[in-house]
């Protein structure tokens, strides 16, 4: 038994759920994937996947036994990179996460330019509003916007977007057009109910500062939400101008009070901990900021 080749096989069947989605990913027959699970758990003495009539879940051991042949693929695919030098190609598959709203309007559209430059190489995309536990999910990097908490992480910033107040033309029409922070007291507001965002910010102009709690009937705990509560007339929002790009290209919504500043909105790429990126990693990392510095607000 090829052992990298059954590690690659393991990995595919967890990622996949199942052995026919691992097989249709290695171009092999469903019995030859089974047939390399049951060798690879026969040769470790465990039991690796626990299978079920939908699904099949990795075991404690199959958790641990996954992380550590992912390593392995990843370092011997890092070595075969830098033996070929300039005449290196990205292969295999990534899996990259991101926000839902972020990665829907900013990410995937733009994956194409992505899969052209480096055709042997697979992405899968997991979309989630969370901040999931990267190495238990498999991924090798993370898109995550505002600030880091965990100093553990291996990060680098590669975007940076403004805030401001937004809302659509209609509801400013009925409500009034706030401008100044106390004006948005007598405003309805949709706040993003996650860490970084919420009812309270500071604003600034020059040297002075102006704190302000926003009210509002909808709170959303994710950017969908409060998309469609503000494009429903529900309310002005806080909010990037990457949550609503393609609005405020179009004039659906409306930036006010922008001689106030706010706060402004990083994104970071991630990678998982207690080890080095990988070149795909880093690629598509070094590609959503070429992209956003090209053609996002910055």
């Amino acid at each position: 038994m090829n052992r990298l080749a059954a590690m690659e096989a393991f990995i595919r069947v967890v990622d996949a759920g199942s052995f026919s989605g691992a097989a249709r990913q290695l171009c092999v027959g469903q019995p030859a994937v089974s047939k390399t699970i049951a060798q690879l758990e026969d040769r470790l003495g465990v039991r690796l996947l626990l299978r079920s009539t939908h699904r099949l879940t990795p075991t404690d051991a199959g958790r641990t036994f996954y992380q550590r042949a992912k390593r392995a693929i990843e370092e011997a695919d890092e070595a075969e990179h830098a033996a070929r030098g300039a005449a290196a190609t990205l292969s295999g598959r990534l899996r990259v996460c991101g926000a839902v709203t972020f990665a829907r309007l900013h990410v995937i559209p733009r994956l194409s330019l992505f899969l052209a430059e480096h055709p042997a190489l697979d992405v899968d995309v997991v979309l989630d509003d969370r901040q999931i536990d990267m190495i238990e999910a498999g991924v090798d990097l993370a898109l995550r916007m505002g600030r880091l908490d965990d100093s553990t992480l291996t990060a680098r910033r590669i975007g940076q977007c403004r805030r401001c107040v937004i809302g659509t033309p209609a509801y400013f029409k009925a409500a009034g057009v706030p401008q100044a922070p106390v004006d948005l007291a007598a405003h309805q507001a949709v706040i993003h109910d996650q860490p970084g965002a919420g009812a309270a910010w500071t604003f600034r102009r020059g040297s002075v500062e102006r704190s302000v709690t926003l009210r509002g009937r909808l709170r959303a705990n994710a950017a969908e939400g409060v998309r469609e509560g503000v494009l429903g007339g529900l309310g002005l929002a806080i909010a990037s101008e990457w949550m609503f790009a393609p609005e405020l290209a179009s004039g659906a919504v409306v930036p006010v009070m922008q001689d106030w500043s706010l706060p402004p909105l990083d994104l970071w790429a991630v990678f998982p901990s207690g080890r080095q990126a990988s070149a795909k990693a880093r690629a598509f990392a070094d590609f959503v900021e070429a992209q956003l510095s090209g053609g996002a607000t910055r």
